[in-house]
């Protein structure tokens, strides 16, 4: 199969790449630096030219206000492109838990993500993955300073990149599923305790303090970020993963 990885440069795109192209099918990465804007839409046309399936893994550069628009616009010039290329297949990377969290801007710009391609004419699928392992030090650093992080005891199962995207390879391959398909961790844990566990495992002796008002991570409550009955659950461990 020919599949156009429209964010394949990135960090789960780069890996779909890898698992398909090991498989044998001719998955081509596409992003800014290979020429295609999907703002704009400059070069996705010939991006899609001769593609079985288009996954996009496209994100904003900020998580803020402007995400909403960048998804709209993005995800309208794909389905458009799509449609008219004759492309069988679109898959694209969503969010445990994006429905459940309606005062993040960036949930909500994910579920306008998936409502657009719903309503649009091309077989689609949807993945939806938990935390990326990856991107917890990132967390830890929006409330931190030399003495401390803060965190929220919001309860989250974090998945490694490999794992989500090996789910999102499997999905591209296959049926469109006309649905959602979840990955997430096989751990669940409090934020705070993530943070702990983190610290430990890179030497550094701040002090995690719970604080259930600091950082993104706030605004979720219960047991929104986790995977639901159904959902593939990967093997990687976090602390398997941190002692790479």
């Amino acid at each position: 199969m020919k599949i156009a990885v429209i964010g394949g440069t990135g960090l789960i795109g780069s890996r779909v790449v890898r698992i398909l192209s090991a498989r044998g099918h001719e998955a081509v990465p596409h992003s800014r630096s290979t020429g295609l804007d999907l703002i704009s839409g400059e070069g996705l046309p010939e991006a899609l030219t001769g593609a079985d399936v288009v996954v996009n893994l496209t994100k904003p550069s900020t998580f803020d206000e402007t995400a909403p628009a960048f998804f709209r616009k993005t995800m309208g010039n794909l389905v458009i492109g799509a449609a008219a290329a004759g492309v069988g297949h679109a898959v694209i990377l969503s969010i445990v838990g994006a429905d459940q969290v309606p005062d993040l801007v960036y949930y909500r710009s994910k579920v306008l993500q998936e409502d657009i391609l719903k309503a649009g004419p091309v077989p689609y699928s949807i993945v939806r993955a938990t935390q990326f392992f990856e991107f917890v030090d990132t967390v830890l650093s929006w409330t931190s300073d030399e003495h401390a992080v803060r965190l929220p005891a919001t309860l989250m199962q974090p998945v490694a990149a490999d794992d989500v995207a090996q789910t999102v390879a499997d999905v591209s391959v296959g049926v469109p599923l006309g649905g959602t398909r979840d990955i997430a961790g096989p751990e669940v844990f409090a934020l705070d305790e993530l943070g702990r566990i983190t610290l430990a495992a890179r030497g550094d002796h701040r002090a995690v303090v719970t604080d259930d008002g600091a950082g993104m991570y706030a605004a979720a409550s219960g047991y929104a970020l986790i995977a639901k009955n159904g959902a593939v659950i990967a093997r990687t461990t976090y602390r398997e993963w941190l002692a790479r």
